[in-house]
């Protein structure tokens, strides 16, 4: 952990040199899962050219190594410097809400920098943040990692005891924050759709969360301006009243994702498993 701490002084060109040597070894050099990244955008995209199919993986993989210089550098950068490089347009559309004391979910994907998502929200809100996690096993790395994203008031709750501490919250004006395009485990409950050209479960959490304290809901979507500046834009998915149970949240928020994934595809996590395994015939 010290040495993380350490490297989070150095100056993010300096980082971004030693992550551009990373991908250079992992990427050009081990091809660390190509076969997996080409394979899902070709599934995901069938009508792009190869060329451009290994030029968007390419990039991905380069702007993954660029994610791994940026969260080491968000654990020291100063908040005029966080706000300068992650803006986030329209807030005054959670307003109406938090004056009243009212929750908010706020659902991501694993596009551009979530990470940094995490801090500004927590800088620009001025309301709790909490944000579910799963725990990383390399200890010395998930203490760094919690640590990162309590700087500005962000409260890091593993996914195991989310739903709890939300109930325990809901009655005041806060903000619940997901990155809710993660695959969930076979024996979980999930919600299966057509997602990039692909049938897809998602996790069902963020649609019981948002009924449960009865909050609005709004898709982050963020988009590269240049390297290492962001800019993020909220878009409304639902609000309640909310009738019964359901998952049109969550398929309202994979629409929104998959849309927001298709105009910036190289800012996806390609390399991640996102489809494990196969829907089932009988579902």
């Amino acid at each position: 952990m010290l040495l993380l701490k350490l490297l989070s002084r150095l100056p993010l060109s300096v980082l971004y040199a030693l992550t551009d040597l990373l991908y250079v070894l992992v990427y050009r050099l081990g091809r660390f899962r190509q076969a997996l990244s080409i394979g899902n955008l070709q599934r995901s995209f069938p009508d792009k050219p190869a060329a451009e199919i290994e030029r968007i993986a390419r990039q991905s993989y380069h702007n993954a190594f660029d994610l791994i210089a940026e969260v080491l550098k968000g654990a020291a950068m100063e908040p005029a410097a966080i706000r300068e490089r992650m803006r986030i347009h329209n807030l005054e559309l959670l307003a109406p809400y938090l004056s009243a004391n009212q929750p908010v979910v706020l659902l991501a994907s694993h596009h551009c920098n979530w990470e940094w998502l995490l801090l500004v929200a927590c800088l620009e809100l001025k309301v709790s943040v909490d944000a579910v996690y799963k725990p990383l096993r390399v200890a010395a790395i998930d203490r760094f990692m919690f640590e990162t994203r309590s700087r500005f008031g962000g409260n890091p709750i593993a996914v195991k005891d989310f739903l709890v501490e939300v109930l325990k919250r809901r009655a005041s004006g806060r903000i619940f924050a997901l990155v809710a395009d993660q695959t969930p485990p076979r024996d979980e409950e999930k919600h299966w759709t057509t997602f990039l050209n692909q049938d897809t479960a998602f996790f069902v959490g963020a649609d019981k969360i948002a009924r449960i304290v009865r909050a609005p809901v709004f898709f982050v979507g963020i988009a590269r301006t240049r390297r290492g500046f962001y800019e993020a834009t909220l878009q409304p998915l639902a609000q309640p009243p909310y009738s019964g149970e359901g998952t049109d949240i969550i398929e309202r928020y994979a629409r929104a994702a998959e849309a927001h994934i298709s105009r910036h595809p190289a800012d996806w996590l390609w390399m991640y498993r996102k489809w494990k395994y196969k829907k089932p015939l009988y579902v």
